[in-house]
């Protein structure tokens, strides 16, 4: 059976609980798991019996568990006692016994490390250990359970950090051996776990060497992730020279013990490495490799997943960087490419098209006209991109333009310019919104400005009535010169625009690739419209240069005159005495007239039966996504009947943190609009004003009459989930507060805090946060608190992320290609990337010499539509 990287893995794993697992971390594929990469790497432990050990040094030995037991408490323990006697013999060393020590929180979590540590009368127990009572104790080590009985029996092959040779004669020879006298697993409570090793010697060569640690679940472990990607390695070519004496050749491939697949020499590994190249392909060209001193794509997989040294581990992550960094730059230099190669509609401003669409002298400079009109004068920034745009739209090839500035920046009045620049050339420009809430206000606003220079406006959502919403798409068909303002409605078959020339997406990163490019086929004459998509959330220069390669970009870093900065306050939740003058302070600016916005990131307490998991857990899990966890937080979600919505879920929780072993670290539930709302209208702060709520649940017209309600001041609080992060513009709101700060993203939060001071008046934004002093959920806060810089905290967002891609599965629903490239760290790395990728294609435009590119290529384009940028 040939093997490749798009072999399902149910044809090649027996073990078909293990295929669900997997499968529910997202991983179905060869593929998949080979790019399944581990989060971090151990350090090779050295072997020491109890009596060696030196408190504060990290040590490895093999044991028998004497005693296990369970204290009871609010944090319980389980505590082992384990005897080295038999190990310690064969370094010729006294025997000592310790305690290992585990705390636990949840009765779940102590009743699963129990039952593992009552498995196996035999542990290798890797650990710091330390001194409690007169006692040596291991706190949380990581442990490997021994097969009991015949196949527990230790073996070794000599070597620094192996079992001595004595012991390892004494089991080839079929002596009893210093193990032979452990107990057998019927003596044992019965338990459904499975042991990690099958002898003493795997699990000792298991814990010396550098290890791969894995996020795993509480459906299948890291130790157990790794024993299925070696084996798929091993089916792939990764065998060891010859089988070891008593195996023999499976008769089905199914995965090995990892003993058998260890590399044993340089030039076993060679030989490895190009059996395996057969099965996996270098992407990048040889020329490449050989200049930047990269490992094979093999290569580098077996050093990752079976390293031999974190040295040659830490070469193979930066080889499958750089090949990251090459094929997205080699995408996005393609896109730009063939843009360059369509044909588009010149749009002048002085109206000299060759088109046969109307054009007329009393429309041609309807967008100095326009400009001249405005109430205030547009800022130097704004100026320079009405003319680089003018610029654009003047050329016959499409214009691709990314606008970014902040909320309040004047993005809309310069994309009006640009929009009124394609009227007067006699075509049709649309708006797309990502909400209807959004696309009204921009009917409605657009409608005003342009009231006394007869430019039709159109309104087209999905929440219209039939008979409007036929009227609007008759409109958009009729190929008038004029502007319609849509929904995702304007991806739908039934609209048409024959004359459009220009396509102006807001908030670019609500849609996707596949929806922006169904627009090209709106045209009736096959040319492709001007793009211009425009984003408030801010994106480093790094990122944009990065994720948006194909595009040209504009910044607006001027505010316009007028607006007051936010002043921002953290407070902590439980501190009650700050909660009540807050709570006082916005009772006074709502009989001052002004408005106050509520967030909370879930939208009833049912969306979460327990709060201990995350809530960007709960949505990938919602999505069928990996949640990428473990441990006590993962095993109580398991048994939830109840899930939330990605929808339901409006918060943006990049920052997962996980233990040593991959396992979530548990925290508390997230606050819900119900609950908030239910809460706050008990307050005496708040007695006689009417609350309203807002949610993703609610329907279209439900939301426009909250709105309007809000704008009003008839219900002058509204509490609402994320949903008015992007574009509600009520003048009046003067001040918000956000529950659960502490877990959305820094960009997300500088989103909400835009939503208040577009008034001109004094504002507040107040963080409520839960997190603790010291931690990096706290200095995350402090960046936001001491900032108003968008760019700034896009680029300490981005900082704090981390390693991983920064197209945002959480919010995408999509799976991304890049899981090793950094935009911040490794903005060298992809500049050189681009520099490469730019040669290349210069020279073989099409990839032809380069097949196994050219399909990554493919991958990459098909895998990333959405291009989400961090927010």
């Amino acid at each position: 059976m040939s093997i490749t990287m798009d072999t399902a893995l149910a044809s090649l794993v027996p073990n078909k609980r293990r295929v669900s697992a997997l499968k529910s971390l997202g991983v179905t594929t060869v593929g998949e798991a080979l790019t399944y990469y581990p989060f971090r790497v151990t350090e090779p432990v050295p072997l020491r019996t109890i009596r060696e050990a030196v408190i504060g040094q990290q040590m490895a030995f093999a044991a028998q568990v004497r005693d296990v037991r369970v204290v009871q408490g609010r944090m319980s323990r389980v505590i082992a006692t384990v005897d080295d006697t038999d190990y310690a013999r064969t370094r010729h060393m006294p025997g000592g016994i310790a305690q290992l020590t585990f705390f636990g929180g949840r009765k779940n979590y102590v009743d699963w490390v129990a039952r593992r540590l009552k498995s196996s009368p035999i542990l290798v127990v890797s650990g710091v250990p330390s001194e409690y009572m007169g006692q040596l104790q291991f706190t949380h080590p990581d442990i490997v359970t021994v097969a009991p009985g015949p196949a527990g029996t230790a073996t070794g092959s000599g070597g620094e950090n192996s079992i001595p040779d004595a012991a390892a004669d004494s089991a080839s020879t079929g002596s009893a051996g210093p193990y032979a006298n452990f107990q057998s697993a019927a003596d044992w409570p019965a338990s459904t776990l499975k042991y990690d090793a099958d002898t003493v010697a795997d699990a000792l060569t298991r814990v010396c060497r550098p290890r791969p640690i894995y996020h795993a679940s509480s459906r299948i472990s890291s130790e157990h992730i790794h024993e299925t990607i070696l084996g798929l390695l091993w089916m792939m070519g990764a065998r060891a020279a010859s089988v070891p004496e008593g195996q023999n050749m499976p008769a089905e491939l199914a995965a090995p013990s990892t003993d058998n697949i260890t590399v044993q020499n340089d030039e076993e590994s060679e030989s490895k490495v190009a059996t395996l190249a057969q099965s996996i392909p270098d992407i990048l060209p040889k020329s490449i490799r050989a200049a930047k001193g990269l490992l094979h794509r093999a290569e580098a997989f077996l050093a990752i997943h079976d390293p031999d040294s974190t040295v040659r581990f830490k070469a193979a992550i930066e080889t499958l960087r750089y090949e990251e960094a090459f094929v997205s730059q080699a995408s996005l230099l393609k896109a730009r490419q063939h843009a360059h190669k369509s044909s588009a509609h010149p749009c002048l401003l002085d109206g000299d098209n060759e088109t046969g669409a109307a054009s007329t002298t009393a429309v041609t400079n309807l967008r100095d006209r326009f400009i001249a009109s405005l109430p205030f004068e547009l800022t130097a920034g704004q100026h320079q991109v009405v003319e680089d745009i003018a610029a654009d739209l003047a050329r016959d090839w499409p214009m691709q333009r990314l606008l970014q500035g902040e909320v309040g920046s004047g993005k809309t009045v310069v994309a009006l310019a640009a929009m009124l620049q394609v009227v007067g050339a006699g075509y049709q420009a649309v708006l797309v919104a990502p909400t209807q809430v959004l696309a009204e206000q921009h009917f409605e606003t657009i409608g005003k400005m342009v009231a006394d220079l007869n430019v039709p406006v159109t309104l087209l959502t999905g929440g219209m009535k039939l008979a409007a919403r036929r009227k609007a798409l008759a409109a958009a068909a009729s190929g008038e010169p004029g502007i319609i303002v849509a929904t995702h409605a304007a991806f739908s078959k039934t609209f048409q625009a024959p004359h459009l020339a220009l396509v102006v997406i807001d908030e670019q990163h609500r849609f996707g690739v596949e929806q922006r490019e169904s627009l090209n086929a709106k045209t009736d004459d096959g040319t492709t419209p001007h793009l211009l998509v425009m984003t408030a959330t801010p994106i480093p220069r790094t990122a944009a240069m990065t994720w948006f390669g194909d595009l040209d970009i504009s910044w607006l870093t001027e505010l316009p005159g007028g607006r007051k900065p936010i002043r921002t306050v953290v407070v902590n939740e439980t501190d009650a005495g700050t909660m009540g003058r807050m709570f006082a302070h916005i009772r006074a600016r709502v009989d001052a007239g002004e408005r106050a916005y509520i967030v909370c990131p879930r939208i009833d307490t049912d969306d979460e039966d327990d709060g201990g998991v995350s809530a960007a857990d709960s949505a990938r899990r919602s999505r069928g996504l990996s949640a990428g966890s473990s441990g006590r937080s993962s095993r109580a979600a398991s048994s939830r009947t109840s899930r939330a919505s990605a929808d339901d879920i409006g918060i943006d929780d990049p920052y997962e943190t996980f233990d040593d072993n991959g396992e979530t670290v548990v925290r508390p539930p997230l606050h819900s609009v119900a609950e908030i709302a239910d809460r706050l209208q008990k307050l005496p702060q708040f007695a006689g004003i009417r609350f309203a709520t807002l949610t993703g649940r609610d329907k279209d017209d439900v939301k426009t009459q909250v709105m309007a309600d809000f704008a009003s001041g008839e219900t002058p609080i509204l509490v609402s989930t994320t949903v008015i992060e992007v574009g509600v513009d009520v003048k009046q709101a003067s001040c918000i507060v956000i529950f659960d700060a502490d877990r959305y993203g820094l960009s997300q939060l500088h989103q909400l805090r835009g939503r208040v001071g577009r008034g001109g008046t004094n504002s507040w934004a107040f963080l409520i946060s839960r997190a603790e002093p010291g931690s990096p959920a706290e200095q995350r806060l402090e960046v936001i608190h001491n900032s108003l810089d968008g760019a700034e905290i896009a680029q300490a967002d981005l900082e704090f992320r981390g390693a991983g891609d920064v197209l945002g599965d959480a919010q995408s629903g999509g799976k991304s290609s890049l899981k090793l490239l950094r935009v911040v760290k490794d903005a060298d790395m992809i500049a050189d990337a681009r520099t490469r990728a730019e040669q290349l294609l210069e020279a073989d435009p099409e990839l032809a010499g380069e097949v196994q590119l050219a399909g990554a290529v493919l991958d990459f384009t098909r895998g990333n539509e959405t291009f989400l940028t961090s927010s």
